[in-house]
């Protein structure tokens, strides 16, 4: 069998180490257009920041070493740019001339282009992508020769990787997105922690605008301007544009395969596309989102990486209705600084779009066990259905965040609920976790709000609450006196039973809204005024998400002693 793949890196190379373990009779042939065919993209930005300082180490593998360890045939600088379907051949041209390849299966891994929007001055030399190894060359080289400010535009994962890459080497950097907050897949109370973060190591971060354009520094030969649609302009010494990425479908859209969402390529479940000879991985594909249903590309390393070996597999036969492709989550982590943030399966805003309703519940607990040092605060965000089950799940902290997204990913894939959340067996000793763990307590907090023990309130009911409802502040005296909602009622809870007269009266026939710190003694609240009687509900994770949910929130402040 002749099998020829066209692309490498993630899964153009799964799929032909995966095929070779499957059947040494076949002639396996790679030809990636790049000059390099297995390289760690994910590790460019650290590269660029110097912690990744060999770049060697970013080379996996090379056309020599998969010679010797998996007889492939390798070719790099071979850019294949028709398909006959019908003679079932591909033809790449390269520095040695056009040459035709047959292929008895043909599989595609073109990848993801960085998408270029329209904005003038893009081709200015200065401006750059971070996608493959002369990219990150091409940064540290503008670095070593003096560059001391730089503009990102866009912040999702790679634009926050790059921004800490190049403020950690010492430059001056402004961080640009459209959207209203970094890092858009995460919901705006856990986002906010990252904005904080930015500004306190020295990021500069201009949310909700665009660039419009970038132009040369008027008597400055290699500085450059961008002219924000605020009107801001940012001088810079280089610009990053990291807005997103596009399917490289061209070879296949030429072809005559079928695409679909953003020009994606169509493949079925054993990543065959409509034409049974071929097959595509990677971030070129369309895939099935786990929660939503959507279908659309989402370009991550570790689907990439399962698709490739998924069509091996299929290839040969070997695919049985266990290993076909399930849909995907989005699973990913990103560090910024000294935060890390997490995410998978669907945030609010996706939720909201489909139509699936929801509850979603706050936690703000330790990493581990409180009493042990060095615990840290692990703010975790949990969306569950009508159903109890779990449809989503975000995370921020300095530790432990990979750790809880790598639990509910995995529940998320099993279809858990609250419920099962709430009973999972986790490992606990103290420098590790609690016995009630982070994703235990978003278990349980979620069990309450679905059988109706819990009722929440959101910070998007703010202004609604203060219109219509008393606030209850259950801090103590000393945490009110040092910031609260201005009108806000102060009982301390451990004293709420012997003042619900006071409560009532202040009410007055009014619901009443409660609030803590973090959510857990406001719970212990809601509990008592639920049993007497009152209409009342819990701020869902306290304070700590309301301030992080509605950044520049103005608190009153008062003359009280800590009682």
């Amino acid at each position: 069998m002749k099998i020829v793949i066209v692309g490498g890196v993630a899964g153009g190379m799964s799929a032909a180490a995966r095929a070779r373990r499957l059947s040494e009779d076949a002639e396996i042939l790679v030809l990636e257009r790049d000059a390099y065919v297995s390289f760690a993209n994910c590790g460019l930005p650290y590269h660029v920041g110097d912690e990744i300082a060999d770049r060697n180490s970013l080379l996996l593998q090379t056309p020599a070493s998969l010679r010797a360890a998996l007889d492939l045939d390798v070719r790099t600088g071979h850019e294949v740019v028709a398909i006959d379907r019908a003679a079932r051949t591909v033809t790449a041209r390269s520095a040695h001339g056009v040459e035709t390849f047959a292929y008895d299966a043909l599989v595609l891994a073109p990848g993801a282009a960085a998408v270029r929007p329209p904005v003038e001055g893009l081709d200015l030399p200065g401006v750059h992508t971070l996608r493959t190894l002369p990219d990150a060359d091409a940064l540290r080289a503008l670095v070593a020769d003096g560059a001391r400010r730089a503009v990102v535009l866009g912040a999702g994962y790679i634009g926050l990787e790059a921004a800490e890459a190049l403020r950690v080497r010492g430059l001056d950097v402004d961080l640009v997105d459209l959207a209203p907050h970094v890092l858009p897949v995460i919901d705006d109370e856990l986002a906010s922690l990252l904005d904080a973060e930015l500004a306190a190591h020295g990021v500069r971060t201009h949310v909700g605008v665009a660039a419009q354009r970038v132009t040369r520094t008027p008597g400055a030969e290699t500085s450059l301007e961008v002219t924000l649609s605020d009107g801001t302009v940012l001088p810079t010494d280089l610009v990053v544009l990291s807005v997103g990425v596009a399917p490289d479908s061209r070879l296949a859209r030429d072809a005559g395969l079928e695409l679909g969402v953003n020009g994606a390529i169509v493949v079925d479940a054993q990543q065959r596309t409509s034409d049974p000879h071929v097959w595509a991985v990677g971030d070129a594909t369309t895939v099935r989102h786990a929660v939503t249903g959507t279908v659309a590309p989402v370009p991550l390393a570790g689907p990439a990486n399962r698709q490739g070996r998924r069509a091996a597999d299929a290839i040969f036969g070997r695919l049985t209705s266990s290993t076909e492709a399930r849909p995907v989550l989005g699973t990913a982590v990103v560090r910024v600084f000294g935060l890390t943030a997490a995410s998978t399966g669907a945030n609010h805003r996706t939720l909201e779009r489909a139509g699936v309703e929801h509850h979603t519940v706050h936690v703000h607990p330790g990493h581990h066990a409180g009493y042990f040092p060095g615990a840290e605060q692990l703010h975790l965000l949990v969306h569950v259905g009508a159903d109890g089950r779990l449809l989503g799940a975000q995370a921020v902290g300095r530790e432990g965040v990979d750790k809880r997204i790598d639990v509910l990913a995995t529940a998320l894939a099993a279809g858990m609920t609250a419920d099962d959340l709430a009973e999972l067996e986790l490992a606990y000793a103290p420098p590790y976790g609690s016995a009630k763990d982070a994703v235990n307590m978003a278990g349980f907090v979620a069990q309450n709000v679905l059988d109706g023990t819990l009722r929440l309130w959101y910070p998007r009911d703010l202004d609604q609450v203060r219109a219509t409802a008393l606030v209850l502040d259950v801090r103590s005296r000393g945490e009110f006196a040092r910031g609260h909602l201005p009108g806000a009622l102060n009982v301390p809870h451990t004293e709420l039973r012997e003042r619900l007269d006071e409560v009532r009266a202040v009410a007055a026939g009014r619901p009443v809204r409660v609030h803590c710190a973090s959510g857990f003694r406001s719970y212990l609240a809601h509990r008592v005024l639920d049993q007497a009687g009152f209409d009342s509900a819990n701020l869902s994770g306290g304070m700590l998400t309301l301030q992080a949910a509605v950044p520049g929130l103005e608190l009153a402040t008062a003359e009280i002693e800590e009682a």
